[in-house]
């Protein structure tokens, strides 16, 4: 079986702010300012692109509470401000925009703030962008059996945990990560299955609209078989 390369659900996991700013000699926070104005630029992109439907970005992890106190709350800031700011944004390229992961663990006003956010645009149709938040694979496979179990599924089908998943608009197509690293840190385990991947060497802050469109000219010449065979 040989699949149509029309890209509908691109990936990304943002990496190399640190490393961008460290080479500046630039706090680590500088990067993690001009990585949110990355996010916009290929938010934009997207949002005209004739195929794309969804884009998801790997903001937090439930692994990164380990970084440094104070730059973990920077980032919760950084978030709380990024939301507001983007929402003329989200309103103007008709974007709608909606968060995974657990969000609990998030001070009432950013919580606030997120759901806020999702339903100012829970009517726009043009693009839907995801930020995956205090997110984990693992974990949200772990969630959907649970709830499933909950249910009372006795047997559970690959469709069962597909619709239950906090992404169910689609597989993803397409999984880009920056900054030279080459592995998926617990990013969509389950959605990732049979997506095509590509390590770029660029920094997160550093990446642009080019060679994303450069990137995905050259995923329209890869082939897809799903298992199949040519």
């Amino acid at each position: 079986m040989v699949s149509s390369n029309m890209l509908k659900h691109l990936a990304l996991i943002m990496d190399g702010n640190g490393r961008w700013a460290k080479e500046r000699g630039l706090k680590r926070t500088k990067g993690h300012e001009e990585g949110a104005n990355v996010i916009r630029d290929i938010t934009t992109y997207c949002s005209n692109h004739p195929t794309i439907e969804t884009v998801t970005f790997y903001a937090f992890s439930t692994e990164n509470w380990k970084r440094p106190k104070l730059e973990v709350e920077f980032l919760m800031k950084l978030l709380d401000t990024y939301l507001k700011k983007e929402l003329p944004v989200y309103q103007k390229y008709n974007v709608r925009f909606q968060a995974i992961g657990d969000m609990s663990a998030f001070s009432k006003t950013l919580q606030k703030r997120i759901l806020q956010t999702e339903e100012l645009t829970k009517n726009n149709t043009n693009l839907i962008q995801v930020l995956a938040l205090n997110y984990g694979g693992r974990l949200e496979i772990t969630t959907t059996v649970n709830q499933l179990i909950a249910q009372g599924k006795t047997t559970i089908s690959e469709d069962d945990i597909s619709r239950g998943l906090q992404t169910p608009y689609s597989d993803i197509d397409l999984m880009i990560r920056t900054s030279g690293e080459e592995r998926i840190s617990n990013f969509l385990l389950w959605q990732l299955s049979y997506a095509e991947f590509y390590f770029s060497h660029t920094l997160w802050p550093d990446f642009n609209k080019d060679e994303l469109d450069t990137i995905i000219r050259d995923y329209t010449n890869r082939t897809r078989r799903f298992g199949g065979v040519k």
